[in-house]
């Protein structure tokens, strides 16, 4: 949702002398004690304190925790332990293995008293990674630095969310982490999610780093000639609370991040179908028409969203009585599910001051921030004078399950299947002071006057009467606060604190509500803002659960901080109908999947602000079926793009979601492998998947849809051309033909004639696919789930390959059975072996061997092989077969 633009300058920093900062004593190391799993010991402040931003607090103490044999824990605070810490609530850490030790450990921590510094070290080779030595700690009560030497043109990825390369830049380059609301995605700034984890490649090896803090910061990372390659932590509160993370390989960095932050959560079969929004469907008539416009141009859409239109006033929980009035809307869910479609509506974080029922309740609870004079504090956004929840509180979960209980109830209410979060960072319209909020949203026209009543529509054959215009049967579809440990220090400027981040919205208060807010149990939101969303997320799913127990929940956010991808999902914003952020999207999924762990993301396709273009649409839909999270969304000022609007974008999304759909319990499979250990299964960097192939640091543009699929797409405007990398580690097929391809002698594959219909996707040598037969055919993921399987092997260059299947209902939190098949195939002979508790219903009908020379047709006990084509026409050996899953199985190919 397109946020209301203020007009702010970004503020710099306050100017400091390099002296003033360089005469920063740093601390000593006392009283140290050691033993097999972890250090202590005491910091004191090595000579007169610099105070370049704030207090330097004097007394600090260290904590360093050989927490697994991959992962080392190392926590400087204040010694009272007063300075505000993450709350345990959103964000619990992880405890150590109890036989973990210094010696076992993958990583040493190495540290000198006087000035302290320390640095980490792999036990392996000796190597440094972190190395703290080049300048003094600074810790002040809001100012903390702490800077690590780097090796020249390091290779950095992550520190999120943003708009930048997928490379870290190496000088000059600041990531600002402070969750704001931005239109138009732009680059070198903040945006809607803060993720301080960091994954650096050297030499083929892989280190992670976490710094566990909510607090705004610069990282900055540069290079000087005086200081050489570093990065630096600029935090304006919290402690320094690291998680160093040892690999080697990219892959188990998030796994062993996975461990900290926790897994994914799994998300219902049906979320992995086709999505359809926008802002300025005017009525429940008009979500109606674009569900019946779908049906009738073949496009398999899965599940229909309404943006805030639905709202009266554009106030949450509640139904415009004219035109998405409830029973309409009733039956329109009911018609939805009846077809096995699912509906999903937009939820906002702020309570209006003119909904009497939501915010009376709200009040009653004593659940909305306070000023420090105890009055309620008021804002502006879309629904005009607001307040919002303070998520801190006691009764604030209860508060928010009796809203989603009330307003979504499958019986009184609209039936959701899933909940939407905007504007959870959370966003506010009106601009510091803002002593009239009142007026600020009457200046801002908030909330607007709602579109004139239609009074004819077209006629919707099979949906119920109040759905057709009167007199017409048919026509044709047309185109308190207290004082607590560990919850912020006393005394401090929080609206301008002395060092000021670069935060692309100005001030703290720059698009938000205020820093010195104070929240229940002693907190304020100068280091709570960024987990306003993750409270907001938890207590969602709480609510959701509470609705209806067994079943998953589902829910995508704006807003996201480390952690989150337990409970949400998150799509990337406001972005814009323009190629660069097409490109831009593939580089955003690859972060979030596997490098932040909310592996369900996914960006707006075709483009959320502006106009797309019929062409840019039908790239984008050839392309936005490879996210995790397939939607189609644009703005209200934005012209309509729904698939059906033009020829090209139709082919192309048909073509999509098929090859979509083929492939769909090849990806639920590879998602669920995430949820279990936080393996990087679903959107993979090509560097993930070939450490040791320094071309592949450098590839922003391709990726791995799971581990066994190459997708490759145009990415240059207008062309029908791609030049992609094929590692020469393995040998690739053509996802569309199953020939194999080869290469030129710089292992770049040349493609002409890509046409706008077409995506280049690549099957990497020895996988076994597990694909539905006749995807085409079904119009959602439940009449898939009817269709029988199929096998294609593509095996490498030994002849072998391997793949996997994983089987439940689809949507329960615990399901009762599973089923977890894993096939091999060696030179032809393939082998099905598992677990097969849950029973599908339908069963395995051909085995499809790709090869790059066709042999003569043989037969085998099973069977006979014949060269053919499988039911997509792809060229192999082809068996037919008639198995269940019943047990075990094996046959000849």
């Amino acid at each position: 949702m397109l946020w209301r633009s203020i007009l702010l300058l970004p503020l710099l920093g306050i100017a400091v002398t390099a002296a003033s900062i360089d005469s920063c004593p740093g601390y000593t190391l006392t009283n140290v004690a050691e033993s097999d799993s972890q250090i202590t010991g005491d910091l004191i402040l090595a000579g007169s304190a610099c105070n370049t931003y704030s207090e330097d607090l004097s007394h600090l103490k260290l904590l360093v925790e050989y927490q697994t044999d991959s992962r080392l824990h190392v926590k400087i605070y204040d010694q009272n332990e007063q300075v505000y810490q993450i709350p345990k609530s959103i964000l619990d850490p992880p405890s150590g293995q109890q036989d973990s030790s210094s010696q076992k450990s993958d990583l040493v921590f190495e540290y000198t008293r006087n000035p302290f510094s320390f640095a980490i070290q792999r036990s392996s080779s000796g190597e440094t990674i972190f190395n703290t030595s080049g300048t003094n700690l600074i810790f002040e009560s809001q100012y903390v630095r702490l800077r690590t030497s780097l090796p020249e043109n390091p290779n950095i990825y992550g520190l999120g969310e943003d708009s930048d390369s997928f490379k870290r830049e190496t000088t000059g380059y600041t990531r600002t982490l402070w969750n704001t609301g931005q239109a138009f995605l732009p680059t070198h700034s903040n945006l809607y999610g803060s993720h301080p984890i960091y994954i650096e490649m050297r030499d083929g090896q892989a280190h992670g780093v976490f710094l566990s803090n909510s607090n705004g910061m610069d990282i900055k990372i540069n290079q000087t000639a005086e200081d050489g390659q570093y990065l630096e932590y600029n935090t304006i509160g919290g402690v320094l609370d690291f998680y160093f993370l040892a690999g080697p390989a990219p892959a188990d960095v998030a796994r062993q991040y996975a461990g900290v932050v926790g897994v994914p959560a799994q998300q219902s079969y049906w979320t992995y179908g086709f999505h359809q929004c926008k802002y300025g469907y005017q009525d429940v008539m008009w979500v109606a028409e674009v569900v019946y416009n779908y049906s009738q141009a073949n496009i398999p859409l899965e599940t229909m969203w309404t943006d805030i239109d639905y709202m009266d006033l554009r106030r949450t929980w509640t139904l415009d009585p004219d035109r998405f009035p409830l029973h309409k809307m009733q039956e329109l869910v009911a018609y939805l599910h009846n077809h096995d479609q699912q509906y999903i509506m937009m939820v906002d974080p702020p309570v209006s001051l003119n909904d009497s029922a939501s915010y009376d309740a709200a009040v009653n609870a004593e659940v909305l921030i306070k000023n420090d004079d105890g009055t309620t504090f008021v804002a502006t956004m879309w629904p005009g004078a607001v307040s919002y929840v303070d998520w801190f509180h006691p009764n604030a979960h209860s508060f928010w399950t009796g809203q989603i209980g009330s307003f979504f109830d499958d019986q009184s209410g609209v039936g959701v299947d899933g909940m939407w979060i905007d504007m959870n960072e959370p966003a506010n319209f009106c601009g510091y002071p803002c002593s009239n909020p009142v007026q600020s949203a009457i200046d801002g026209n908030d909330p607007p006057a709602p579109p004139a009543l239609r009074t004819t529509w077209d006629a919707l054959p099979g949906f119920p009467s109040d759905f057709q215009p009167p007199g017409t049967t048919s026509r044709r579809v047309r185109r308190d606060t207290s004082s607590a440990n560990m919850t912020g220090l006393s005394g401090r400027n929080l609206d301008n604190p002395g060092y000021t981040i670069v935060n692309g919205a100005g001030p703290l208060t720059g698009g938000t509500i205020w820093p010195d807010l104070p929240q229940y149990g002693g907190y304020v939101q100068y280091d709570t803002h960024n987990l306003y969303a993750s409270y907001m997320i938890d207590a969602s799913r709480q609510g959701l659960l509470a609705r209806r127990p067994s079943e998953r929940p589902f829910i995508i956010s704006r807003s996201t901080f480390a952690g989150d991808g337990t409970r949400a999902g998150h799509w990337t914003g406001d972005n814009a109908s323009i190629w660069a952020h097409y490109l831009l999207s593939i580089i955003q999924n690859m972060e979030f999947a596997s490098i932040f762990q909310i592996p369900m993301v996914g960006a707006d396709v075709c483009g959320f602000n502006d106009n797309t273009t019929e062409t840019l649409c039908a790239r984008w839909a050839m392309l936005g079926a490879w996210y995790p999270f397939y939607r189609n969304h644009a703005d209200i000022s934005a012209n309509y793009q729904e698939f059906y609007r033009w020829p090209l974008v139709t082919a192309a999304a048909k073509k999509a979601i098929a090859a979509r759909f083929q492939l769909l319990d090849y990806f639920y499979t590879a998602f669920y492998q995430q949820t279990v250990d936080g393996s990087p299964t679903t959107i993979i960097p090509l560097f993930f998947e070939y450490p040791n192939d320094p071309t592949t640091l450098d590839i922003s543009y391709q990726f791995f849809y799971g581990s066994s699929i190459l997708v490759s797409p145009v990415t240059v405007e207008g062309s029908e051309s791609v030049s992609l990398y094929l590692p020469p580690q393995d040998i690739f097929y053509d996802f569309w033909t199953g020939e194999r391809v080869t290469p030129d002698g710089t292992n770049t594959l040349n493609l002409d004639n890509v046409t706008y219909t077409d995506i280049p996707v690549h099957i990497r040598g020895g996988s076994i696919l597990p694909l539905r037969a006749n995807a085409g055919a079904a119009n959602t993921t439940t009449q898939l789930r009817t269709h029988d399987f199929e096998l294609l092997v593509a095996p490498d260059r030994d002849g072998k390959a391997s793949g996997s299947l994983y089987l439940d209902d689809g949507k329960s939190v615990k399901p009762a059975q599973t089923t977890y098949l894993q096939f091999t195939y060696d030179n032809g002979h393939l082998s099905v072996n598992g677990s097969f508790d849950y029973d599908p219903g339908v069963g395995f009908k051909g085995v499809t061997v790709l090869t790059s020379s066709m042999p003569n047709a043989v037969s085998s006990g099973g069977g006979s092989n014949s060269i053919g084509e499988d039911s997509y026409g792809r060229v192999g050996v082809v068996h037919q077969i008639d198995e269940g899953f019943s047990g075990s199985w094996e046959v000849n190919v």
